[in-house]
């Protein structure tokens, strides 16, 4: 195989595009990528603040590294949740990143905030760690992003991901987050702050390929407590796929985002308000972490233990 743009010997291949590329000018088409998805969707500016939710792995450290490149204001978090083991080396990752580059990195821990970590409070709470991992760091990524003065918050989410997450959502018809899976989610309230996911495009393998160029550590395994999710199993079926038919799932999510509007009925106008004791914008009188919270407090309080509800 030749490179498409300099013609010497291709070393990654994109076979959705019909294409191979060199080592250098992978990393510059991985860039232009990242650049058009940010453009095509206003998903931010060079003067923007941008705070880029980290974990370790190949897929956010990829876009930090590239989003420093391309000379956007970024500052990165992480989120420490607390998993024995796995939350430690995945920290450690990003430290190292953050050292090598002398990029800023914030980190906040659950265990801190609420004298519990995600696993303590899926046990107390008797839910699936994953549930209760996703509505957490939803949350610490608005309030954090808050108390920064961030004007927007990044995920390294990819293709596989998002596809992934639109195939689970049509085969259990959830219309209300099919209305709303997009990869730029606008503000609505004043203390919510706008989420972007530059990756969209780009896959998996992409994104492992630029880390590898780039010569970026990152955490290769998966968090202990994804093992047996559905978005894997989703994910394998659409590998088989695409192995049969390239560029089936970009053409799947661009198709869906190109009648997105089908789904607008769906999005329901609803009334956002602050929460009563933490002040982050809910539809409820108390926002939903605040009654996780208060349900591993309870829990606590029947067996003796001592945690921190506040927030």
């Amino acid at each position: 195989m030749r490179c498409k743009t300099c013609h010497a010997k291709a070393t990654v291949e994109v076979r959705h595009h019909n294409a191979a590329y060199c080592n250098d000018c992978f990393q510059e088409y991985f860039l232009k990528r990242v650049q058009h998805n940010i453009r095509a969707y206003r998903m931010f500016s060079p003067g923007d603040h941008v705070l880029l939710v980290v974990s370790g792995g190949k897929d956010s450290l990829s876009l930090w590294d590239a989003l420093i490149r391309l000379g956007y204001r970024v500052t990165a978090l992480f989120i420490d949740l607390g998993i024995e083991g796995y939350s430690r080396r995945s920290e450690d990752k990003c430290r190292e990143f953050a050292a090598r580059t002398g990029a800023p990195l914030q980190t906040v821990s659950a265990k801190e905030i609420w004298g519990l970590s995600i696993p303590e409070i899926a046990r107390k709470t008797r839910r699936i760690p994953c549930a209760v991992c996703g509505r957490v760091k939803r949350y610490l990524f608005n309030k954090c992003a808050l108390e920064g003065g961030f004007s927007v918050v990044a995920t390294g989410h990819n293709l596989d991901d998002e596809v992934a997450s639109l195939l689970g959502n049509l085969l259990h018809w959830q219309t209300g987050y099919l209305a709303r899976q997009q990869p730029y989610l606008p503000s609505t309230h004043p203390k919510l702050v706008k989420k972007v996911k530059p990756l969209y495009t780009l896959t998996e393998r992409e994104c492992l390929a630029y880390a590898l160029i780039r010569q970026i550590s990152y955490l290769p395994e998966e968090c202990p407590h994804a093992e047996g999710a559905t978005s894997i199993t989703y994910k394998e079926a659409l590998n088989h796929i695409e192995a049969a038919s390239p560029g089936t799932k970009l053409s799947f999510l661009k198709g869906f985002l190109k009648h997105k509007e089908l789904f607008r009925e769906y999005d329901g106008d609803v009334e956002l308000r602050e929460c009563s004791r933490c002040g982050q914008v809910t539809t409820e009188k108390v926002c939903s972490v605040c009654r996780l919270m208060e349900r591993a407090q309870k829990r606590d309080s029947r067996t003796g233990a001592n945690a921190n509800p506040s927030l």
